[in-house]
């Protein structure tokens, strides 16, 4: 089975889908036959490259209720041992951090591209890094287990940029429209964070031996 998880970096509740997944997938008795690929998604593509505090941008977009949906989000994100740190944390363009995970499975492999997405989320969320900043990028991926000349070589050429596009174009294409959307071998979908036992359940279905699914509610979703 393959599940193929589109989310971006600067999704606050992809951080929190991708710790429920892990533990569904952690009880289901197939795992070790489960692909899991991150695909790229940008909420805001046209966030600029130039790193700002995150309170003010969500605060112009949003409003005053901006401080109120950080504050929902942390409550559950350290239900699931996820540290939020919304005063800290910058909003910068991610397509950077998304080129580094497309390098990170075509030529090191789906475990340092997990490894990666979990450091970008980390220090994006909980340590107010720039993920958008090429020396701070290096650190993380290097951390990950990509080789360091090559992760510098590569950030200031154009090298996975029409790679991440295509990706991000075929996901529109496919009708997502909110992250982080959960495509399982390419047939159906679940949306959201959702709960650990729905998503236990949903790698149930998908599996050869399961039944046909549907899919799941749209649930503590990044709109676009």
């Amino acid at each position: 089975m393959k599940v193929e998880i589109y989310s971006d970096i600067a999704c606050p509740w992809c951080y929190i889908g991708k710790r429920r997944f892990e533990r569904a997938l952690a009880a289901f008795p197939g795992a070790e036959q489960v692909e899991v690929v991150y695909k790229p998604y940008q909420l805001v593509p046209d966030a600029p490259a130039t790193a700002s505090p995150h309170r003010a941008w969500l605060a112009e977009r949003y409003g005053p209720q901006s401080r109120a949906m950080d504050d929902r989000v942390a409550e559950l994100g350290a239900r699931d041992g996820i540290r939020y740190d919304f005063d800290a944390a910058l909003h910068v363009n991610t397509v950077h951090g998304h080129r580094l995970l497309w390098l990170a499975a075509t030529e090191y492999g789906l475990p340092v591209q997990h490894s990666l997405k979990e450091k970008l989320l980390a220090a994006h969320f909980s340590e107010g890094v720039d993920v958008g900043d090429f020396a701070a990028l290096t650190e993380i991926a290097v951390a990950a287990g990509l080789d360091r000349a090559r992760v510098e070589a590569f950030l200031p050429s154009d090298e996975g940029k029409a790679e991440v596009a295509a990706e991000v174009d075929e996901a529109r294409a496919l009708g997502i429209t909110s992250v982080p959307t959960f495509v399982f071998d390419g047939t159906w979908a679940v949306q959201g964070a959702q709960e650990t036992s729905t998503f236990l359940k949903a790698l149930e279905q998908a599996a050869p031996a399961g039944g046909a699914a549907g899919a799941c509610a749209d649930d503590g979703t990044c709109a676009v």
